[in-house]
């Protein structure tokens, strides 16, 4: 990895948000750019070669993305714009149909929006019940909170890998013998854990999974479904037209293709597509183990000299990810965030979609510092040189 590969990091600012999104490498630009210059044309579309081009390379990226998760087939993976519009396609599209009246699905309050949202939509029309494990007092899932959140009505398990906002990393692999051993399904939103730690889904016995491009050096608009082959090809899709049909006539009959053609209806996100090839291939050149060693590295030196600092409030002081959550005391979060960026430092601030667990944290926002691979020692020096001055906040704002 070459920090010149980032064109944004030679403007003199200190890029922790990668939690939101991440910044893209000159080769992710650049795989884009050769689509629309060098062989533009429509996927799965046209008899000629540069259709062909883009068909190889399109499906190439399904393969790719197979080897990448260890996924069993290329028809388990489903191209969509992203985490939460694969969460959304695995709710609606899956379990509405599988579900019924007083069925349980379990959460935890430190989900995403998009893995608790579309529960409760199925818990207005349909009548599921949503229920929550207890988190421990680190605001972690425990093997024995999963357990005795567990009724003979609990039908589905659905968590984050990682956390967005406290970035504990769950222990999926063992949560799913116990979901599996109750007869219940397991979905995971992977957005948080698919940039930073290898994922075997198939060693993890994961039934659907969700993740991004943009969070892991691809473009925005761009995301992966996951589904075991057997469930997903009873996915009802949710766009219909171009693409997804095998026949259809007149008078109402239509005939539809196989997964995944039949769940990415119409011209599909072909740059989105090509851009997360070459992310992958970055990510592949650096190895996701050397990413998940440096990353903690250099949160236990982030995190060390934070708690240093006596005006500083760190909620999740415990786990290993690359997400640290924090205040300034007596400060507001989002003028924390503005601090900050007086001093070319990008964090975000705010509920991160992740609403509810403002409450059981006693907080109405947090500060949110997430460090990727191209992060160094040096921006995070001058990340706690910003929180120095924090303890001062007029002072240091109006310097």
């Amino acid at each position: 990895m070459n920090r010149n590969d980032f064109e944004l990091l030679n403007k003199n600012i200190v890029y922790f948000d990668n939690g939101a999104t991440t910044l893209k490498p000159k080769c992710v630009k650049n795989a884009i750019c050769n689509y629309y210059t060098e062989y533009t044309a429509n996927a799965h579309r046209g008899d000629y070669s540069l259709s062909a081009t883009v068909d190889s390379l399109y499906e190439g990226t399904r393969e790719k993305i197979r080897d990448f998760i260890n996924a069993k087939e290329t028809s388990e993976i489903v191209f969509t714009s992203g985490t939460t519009n694969s969460m959304n396609m695995i709710v609606s599209g899956f379990f509405r149909n599988y579900l019924k009246r007083d069925d349980e699905v379990l959460v935890t309050l430190s989900e995403h929006a998009s893995n608790i949202l579309p529960w409760f939509i199925l818990q207005k029309e349909i009548g599921i019940k949503v229920k929550y494990i207890e988190l421990n007092d680190k605001h972690e899932v425990t093997i024995g909170n999963v357990k005795n959140a567990i009724t003979d009505k609990t039908k589905v398990i659905s968590l984050a890998m990682v956390t967005n906002v406290i970035g504990d990393e769950r222990p999926i692999k063992e949560i799913s013998k116990i979901a599996h051993d109750n007869n219940i399904l397991m979905v995971v939103d992977a957005a948080q854990g698919a940039p930073h730690k290898k994922i075997d889904v198939q060693d993890m016995d994961i039934d659907f999974m969700a993740f991004s491009g943009h969070k892991m050096y691809g473009p925005t608009g761009i995301g992966v479904l996951y589904g075991k082959f057997d469930l997903l090809d009873k996915l009802i899709p949710m766009n219909y037209g171009g693409g997804m049909n095998a026949m259809f006539t007149k008078d109402g009959y239509l005939e539809l293709r196989e997964i995944p053609t039949r769940l990415e209806g119409g011209t599909p996100n072909i740059e989105g597509v090509l851009g997360l090839s070459a992310a992958i291939d970055y990510l592949n050149n650096i190895g996701m183990d050397n990413i998940n060693k440096y990353e903690k590295e250099l949160r236990n030196y982030l995190l060390n000299e934070l708690e240093k600092l006596d005006f500083i409030t760190i909620y999740n002081k415990d786990v290993e990810s690359n997400i640290v959550a924090f205040n300034i005391d007596g400060v507001f979060a989002q003028d924390a965030a503005s601090l900050f960026n007086s001093y070319g430092v990008c964090v975000r601030s705010g509920q991160h979609c992740a609403k509810i667990l403002m409450n059981f944290l006693k907080t109405t926002a947090t500060l949110r510092a997430s460090i990727y691979f191209y992060n160094t020692e040096e921006d995070i020096d001058a990340f706690l040189e910003a929180c120095r001055h924090g303890g001062d906040f007029l002072d240091a704002f109006f310097k």
